[in-house]
């Protein structure tokens, strides 16, 4: 058995999981990436944990396909005997915005939510005795879709509040021996958003975000990321929480300043 820490790290090719996978990597951990379909990405989110010092699994896999979840489990078992940290950050969504909900047809619908919900619980039920051997932890990627019902799509705001519903329930039944914990980033810096809304769309929405929320900021990858680690490597007392990376989005538009009489 390896004397290092491993991780999964689902759909971290780009984006918020390879920044998670490479935290992870510069913590001491080695690190599985998963990829569904960005495969020169993957390699290159691999090179860089590789940099880190890490010994890295690369692995094509569906999380909405049980059989390849599954297989993510076995394969870094068989690497590494141990399996101290499971990061489910694959996720899909469609861009149809509150004005056109009902646009959304039931074969989009129940793909999305059969990756970003049904993808994490079957990841979860994948690596959990796994997890419980080495007392180890989960991270839900989700999003403040879930916890304020805004977002890209009705679809992607469903699936969302699934996790989090099911983090909760997770946090309880994997107790004591496995925290589990999500965090629900706002607007990402990420080419996610980019190549959902187009570059002039996301930077208006980036513009307007920046301007109405309390922080003035969007998440980087890296924010996110930051956040997952102390969560997988930290935060030995916590369980079971939402954590709103939003830059304060969930408070509400920031107020006027008065004028100064």
């Amino acid at each position: 058995m390896t004397q290092r820490k491993t991780a999964i790290v689902t759909g971290s090719a780009t984006g918020v999981g390879a920044a998670t996978a490479l935290a992870l990597a510069r913590r001491g951990y080695d690190v599985l990436i998963n990829y569904s379909k960005s495969e020169a990405e993957a390699k290159q989110s691999q090179a860089a944990c590789r940099e880190a010092g890490a010994d890295t699994l690369l692995l094509r896999g569906d999380v909405a396909v049980d059989a390849d979840c599954q297989q993510m489990a076995h394969v870094a078992m068989d690497r590494w005997k141990r399996l101290d940290a499971l990061v489910n950050n694959a996720g899909i969504t469609s861009f149809d915005g509150a004005a056109n909900w009902d646009a959304v047809d039931a074969q989009t619908f129940q793909h999305i939510v059969g990756v970003n919900a049904m993808g994490t619980f079957q990841m979860v039920r994948a690596c959990a005795a796994h997890l419980k051997a080495a007392r180890g932890a989960i991270v839900n990627v989700s999003s403040i879709a879930g916890a304020l019902g805004i977002g890209s799509s009705v679809a992607y705001i469903a699936s969302k509040g699934a996790v989090n519903s099911m983090t909760l329930y997770l946090a309880r039944a994997m107790a004591p021996d496995v925290r589990v914990n999500a965090v629900c980033p706002g607007l990402i810096t990420s080419r996610w958003f980019v190549d959902g809304l187009g570059q002039a769309a996301y930077d208006k929405v980036k513009a307007g975000y920046e301007k109405n929320t309390p922080l003035g900021r969007a998440c980087t990858p890296e924010d996110v990321a930051e956040a997952v680690l102390w969560l997988v490597d930290g935060a030995r007392t916590v369980t079971g929480e939402l954590i709103l990376l939003d830059s304060g989005v969930h408070l509400g538009v920031v107020p006027s300043a008065p004028p100064r009489p």
